[in-house]
């Protein structure tokens, strides 16, 4: 997913009209860096907010079923784990709690105003959208397995789940699993 201020105009990605994002939903997240700067390219920010996702979301009833933070970006695959479960709280309260950490440390914003997700529909396998999110650095060229990029995991799935997902699953190759052939 190519995120840029540009394509958002500065504003915030819209949400579903119809759709409330509370209770037991899977949810695929991606969060981008201010003007994509490659704030997780060092490894001490990139390590802090991979913490932050995993306790926000168990802050806020969600289980994160994969995540990988790129250099300038974040993509997760997250559920809700209860019928009062949050996205937009979690979404929100996630930004809120890396920014602050992160400005303790650096200057500027760390994060771009919105962030954009998909609801995964029901007869889309969450293995399959996992194994695309953990296979977004090899195909940025940053390693050649899962298993040697340090900044994506999973609390549903084993890196070598994860990694026999990519192998065995056309969707964690290409292109995201909702798009239309």
């Amino acid at each position: 997913m190519r995120c840029s201020n540009a394509d958002m105009g500065r504003k915030r990605p819209p949400r579903l009209q119809s759709f409330d994002y509370i209770g037991v939903h899977a949810y695929f997240l991606t969060i981008c860096a201010e003007d994509r700067h490659r704030a997780f390219a060092e490894s001490t920010c990139a390590r802090r907010v991979c913490a932050q996702v995993l306790s926000t979301a168990a802050d806020y009833g969600f289980e994160v079923i994969a995540y990988c933070l790129m250099p300038d970006h974040l993509h997760a695959l997250t559920e809700g784990l209860r019928s009062d479960a949050d996205f937009r709280k979690f979404a929100s309260m996630l930004k809120q709690r890396s920014a602050f950490d992160y400005r303790g440390t650096q200057k500027g914003r760390l994060w771009q105003e919105g962030y954009y997700d998909h609801v995964l529909r029901d007869d889309e396998p969450p293995l399959g959208v996992a194994a695309y999110i953990i296979n977004n650095p090899i195909r940025a060229g940053l390693c050649a397995t899962v298993a040697e990029y340090p900044f994506t995991g999973s609390e549903g799935y084993t890196l070598d789940e994860l990694s026999d997902a990519v192998q065995f699953n056309p969707w964690g190759r290409r292109k995201k699993p909702w798009s239309r052939p």
